[in-house]
């Protein structure tokens, strides 16, 4: 068989032609879809009487309820188990922090109509029983790291919704969720045990942690109830009466007195670090 000889005057033309074609084609197939950055941010948000409410917003207050769910009975673990006063002071501060964040968002999510987890999430909860399983030293290093870096990754959801929320209410506990993750970072970090290489390798490897849906829109709802520690496979590890704040007067511990407990307060809405 004989094909017609093609010249290069038509070879020209027909690589133009393609290259219009695939130049075309996704603007062409972008202006005939929907889901843009912007329709999903309408499509996705909620009114209420505080602001718009996003989706990311309602996963942010899900996010600060399940934090305080595992984090607040890892802190008493710590307390109990800490071979150093370092991991003993982070582990108080944890109770404190969840403590106060707790009372914080249960509160949001009763005046924004929305419903909170009731127990950790699966991947929380192996933190637990890791930590759990645990004893001595062994123990100190896995406490520091686990929650440093879970810590490290809540912050940048934080920041994310404190730049961006266009809700009040939202917008509060924020600033309230960033005093309280630094504390904790830097109390973390102050046992000299944290591994920052490994973070910073987990950081160049994994992507954003996904959104946990908030499971329902804006409407009445009851106050939820205080947050109900999982207990893995030690002893039970009961939450603390929810407070306002925490109370920078509580005792030391079996190490002594904190020569700076007493000079320092928290403010009246956010805990401030005490130090140590």
């Amino acid at each position: 068989m004989r094909f017609p000889a093609i010249n290069g005057t038509g070879l020209i033309v027909a690589g133009l032609v393609a290259t219009l074609a695939a130049l075309l084609f996704p603007l062409w197939s972008y202006a005939d879809r929907s889901g843009t950055g912007l329709d999903r941010l309408n499509a996705e948000t909620v009114p209420t009487d505080f602001g718009p409410l996003s989706a990311l917003d309602r996963d942010f207050i899900a996010k600060v309820r399940l934090a305080g769910l595992w984090e607040l009975p890892a802190g008493q673990q710590a307390e109990e188990r800490g071979t150093t006063k370092a991991v003993r002071t982070a582990g108080r501060h944890l109770v404190e922090g969840h403590t106060f964040l707790d009372a914080r968002v249960r509160e949001v999510a009763t005046r924004l109509g929305l419903e909170l987890p009731s127990q950790p999430d699966s991947r929380q909860r192996r933190w637990l029983t890791e930590l759990s399983r645990a004893r001595g030293e062994t123990y100190d290093e896995k406490f520091a790291n686990i929650l440093r870096r879970a810590h490290g990754k809540v912050f940048s959801v934080v920041a994310e919704v404190r730049a961006n929320t266009r809700n009040s209410l939202v917008r509060a506990l924020a600033d309230d969720a960033n005093t309280t993750v630094l504390d904790h970072i830097t109390v973390l970090e102050e046992t000299g045990l944290v591994d920052f290489e490994g973070l910073a390798r987990d950081a160049a490897t994994t992507g954003p942690p996904p959104l946990t849906r908030s499971p329902a829109p804006p409407g009445p709802t009851t106050s939820p109830a205080p947050a109900a520690p999982v207990t893995p496979s030690s002893p039970a590890f009961p939450l603390p009466p929810a407070a306002s704040r925490p109370n920078p007067d509580a005792p030391d511990g079996p190490d002594g007195p904190d020569p700076r407990a007493q000079a320092e307060r928290y403010p009246p809405v956010t805990p401030r670090p005490h130090g140590e």
